[in-house]
């Protein structure tokens, strides 16, 4: 087949870590590789933000990513990019009316607009994945969400008319029903993660050097919602313990990022700074060890459309500790692989964390069954053949529909 990817914001070639690249990026890339090693030709559009972008890249495993040109070739804020979708899905039209798809999948909300643009003259079928949904992140953030006042509309818009709508867990299953997208037309698939990257025992690279204290880790983007907040509160309940953050910009960075400076103003308060190291970005490369030299990661996001830490701590064999939201939920066995506690619960959390870093035995059962959950279920060949299957029942729903037309 061949199989357009657009994902306007979250370019597979980005850095990780950064306020708007995280999980989207690693997703939308490690799914185009798999599935193009399946034989598929497998392209991945994304939005042009630097003049010295190369018009292609090429990919590991055949695929390749184009830049689109929408928009002022430089980085924008994602919710600055909603007003260049219409460019955005000019272009796609014009490019695929000398190469057509055979199906779009669609990452995140205003790559579905834009996808919507360029499928329309050819009639190509649409498969949208959101990834994150505006009525969730609205009832989480309030005010504070900077998203356009069109995001639920449009949303409620893209997922009653595409083809398909692709969940990645089963709380936005829930959520897209309420929207009033069919439910005959949602597939859940769930993201992936690289069980041989991130395994037991990795060496690449070093871990910071070890006291006699319990380390606990957190990891992602560095923004509020992400709950690091609780986990350094958590830590005042917690003195035989450290906390790592990686995650937000470089290290040398750090102390001009808003985010980090009110972590550390916060450690200072609680007096917990000595305990509390903020790594910054950390190259992917040598998360497989820095996850194993931990003896609990700490998830914590107030809410979280997925999650793909839990995965990597799970496949690296190290218990979670996650907030019952989201993703989690499915990813998470409570009192199998980890533990699952209320969001925005410091006391909760210190609790949880106290129990288990006095257990080192049920530490090991749980990182062993994360471990096993991982390759039953979260490798990436497991996502792509879901991914797969949705693809070819809608390629083939499409042109039944068009012969009975």
């Amino acid at each position: 087949m061949r199989i357009a990817m657009v994902s306007e914001h979250a370019s597979p070639l980005a850095a990780l870590g950064g306020v708007d690249a995280g999980g989207q990026n690693v997703y939308v890339a490690r799914l185009s590789e798999e599935l193009a090693r399946r034989g598929h030709e497998v392209t991945v559009y994304t939005r042009r933000d630097s003049l010295d972008l190369p018009d292609r890249v090429p990919l590991p495993g055949g695929a390749a990513v184009e830049h689109v040109p929408a928009g002022p070739a430089e980085i924008l804020p994602k919710d600055d990019l909603f007003p260049h979708m219409p460019a955005f899905g000019a272009h796609l039209a014009r490019v695929w009316t000398a190469a057509r798809p055979d199906v779009v999948h669609a990452h995140f909300w205003m790559s579905g607009l834009a996808a919507q643009i360029g499928v329309q003259p050819h009639g190509v079928p649409l498969v949208q994945t959101f990834h994150a949904l505006g009525t969730v992140k609205r009832r989480h953030q309030g005010l504070r969400d900077t998203s356009p006042y069109a995001r639920v509309g449009i949303e409620r818009q893209i997922g009653r008319t595409c083809a398909r709508t692709l969940a990645t867990c089963t709380d936005e299953v829930v959520e897209l029903g309420e929207m009033g997208v069919p439910p005959r037309r949602i597939s859940v698939v769930p993201c992936g993660v690289d069980a041989t990257h991130f395994r037991p025992g990795a060496d690449a690279g070093r871990a910071p050097a070890r006291g006699r204290r319990h380390r606990l880790l957190s990891c992602g983007r560095l923004v509020p919602r992400k709950g690091y907040e609780d986990a350094v509160r958590a830590l005042a309940g917690l003195p035989d313990a450290e906390l790592l953050i990686a995650g937000g910009p470089p290290a040398d960075a750090l102390a001009a990022d808003p985010e980090a400076r009110r972590l550390t103003a916060l450690a200072h308060r609680l007096g917990v700074a000595d305990r509390v190291h903020l790594l910054g970005a950390v190259d992917p490369h040598h998360m497989p060890t820095l996850m194993g030299s931990a003896d609990l990661v700490l998830c914590t996001p107030h809410y979280e459309p997925f999650g793909i830490v839990p995965l990597e701590a799970m496949a690296c064999g190290v218990p979670v500790l996650a907030t019952d939201v989201g993703g989690h939920r499915d990813s998470v066995s409570d009192g199998v692989t980890g533990r699952l506690v209320p969001p925005r619960d410091p006391g909760a959390v210190a609790a949880a964390a106290r129990e288990l870093l006095a257990a080192e035995e049920l530490r090991r059962e749980y990182g062993a069954a994360g471990r096993a959950r991982v390759l039953r279920h979260y490798t990436w060949r497991r996502v792509a053949d879901g991914a797969e299957q949705v693809y070819r029942l809608t390629v083939a729903d499409h042109e039944l529909a068009e012969e009975v037309a």
